[in-house]
C-alpha cells in the first residue's frame, strides 16, 4: 500500500512523541510501594515533594507521598511505616525546618534501618545543618536512631538545590533520573541472585 512522504513523516513523528522521556522498567516485580518520598510538608510539599511524585507516577512508577496517597481513617504510623517497608528506595528531601519534625526522623531512621537506597536532595540547606534538636520532647532512644540516620544521609551522595537560583523542573528531572537508575540495578541484581540460586526460569 502506497503512503505519501508526507503521512510517512507524520507517522514517525507520532511514534517518537509518544515515547516515554524515561524507558521504563519492564520487568519489575509488581509493589504497592516503589519509592517513598520523605520530606518536611511545610517546606516542600507544595514544590519538590509534589512535582516529583507526578513525575515519577507519569513514568509508571508508585511513588509514595503521605497527602497523595492516605485517605481519612488511615492510621498516620501503620500507613507509612508499610509503605517504607514495601518500597525500594527513598528519596529524603532534606530543607531548612526537616530536623524539627519527629515524622520526618522517624521515616528517614526506619528508611536507614531496613536498608534502603536513599537519594538525599539537599534543598535550601547544606548537610551539615542537619541536626536532632533535643528539646525534651523526644525519647533518648529516638534521639540516638535519629541522629544515626542523619549522619548516614550526609554522608550520602546526592543532590543539591537553590531555591533562589535552580529550577525546579531540573532538580525534579534528575531525581527522577536517579531513581530509574536505582530501581534498575536493583532489579539486576536481584535476577543475578535467583540465577545463581538457580530459581530463574527465562520465558521461551
Amino acid at each position: 500500500m502506497y503512503r505519501s512522504p508526507a503521512l510517512m513523516s507524520q507517522l514517525h513523528r507520532q511514534k517518537h512523541t509518544q515515547r516515554p522521556r524515561l524507558p521504563i522498567l519492564a520487568n519489575r516485580v509488581s509493589r504497592p510501594c516503589d519509592v517513598f518520598i520523605n520530606h518536611r510538608g511545610i517546606d516542600t510539599k507544595r514544590t519538590v515533594a509534589s512535582l516529583l511524585y507526578d513525575h515519577l507516577v507519569r513514568l509508571n512508577l508508585r511513588p509514595f507521598l503521605d497527602n497523595k496517597n492516605m485517605k481519612p481513617g488511615d492510621k498516620l504510623f501503620v500507613k507509612i511505616n508499610a509503605a517504607i517497608k514495601e518500597c525500594e528506595i527513598g528519596v529524603a528531601v532534606f530543607s531548612p525546618k526537616y530536623c524539627e519534625s519527629y515524622f520526618c526522623l522517624h521515616e528517614l531512621a526506619m528508611i536507614m534501618e531496613t536498608k534502603k537506597k536513599v537519594i538525599p536532595i539537599f534543598c535550601d540547606v547544606k548537610p551539615s545543618e542537619l541536626k536532632v534538636v533535643d528539646n525534651g520532647s523526644v525519647p533518648k532512644k529516638d534521639i540516638q536512631r535519629f541522629s544515626s540516620a542523619l549522619e548516614e544521609a550526609k554522608y550520602t551522595v546526592g543532590l543539591t538545590f537553590d531555591s533562589f537560583k535552580g529550577n525546579w523542573s531540573d532538580v525534579v528531572t534528575n531525581a527522577a533520573a536517579i531513581v530509574i537508575d536505582s530501581l534498575r540495578e536493583l532489579e539486576e541484581r536481584q535476577l543475578q541472585r535467583q540465577i545463581y540460586s538457580g530459581i530463574y526460569f527465562p520465558k521461551h
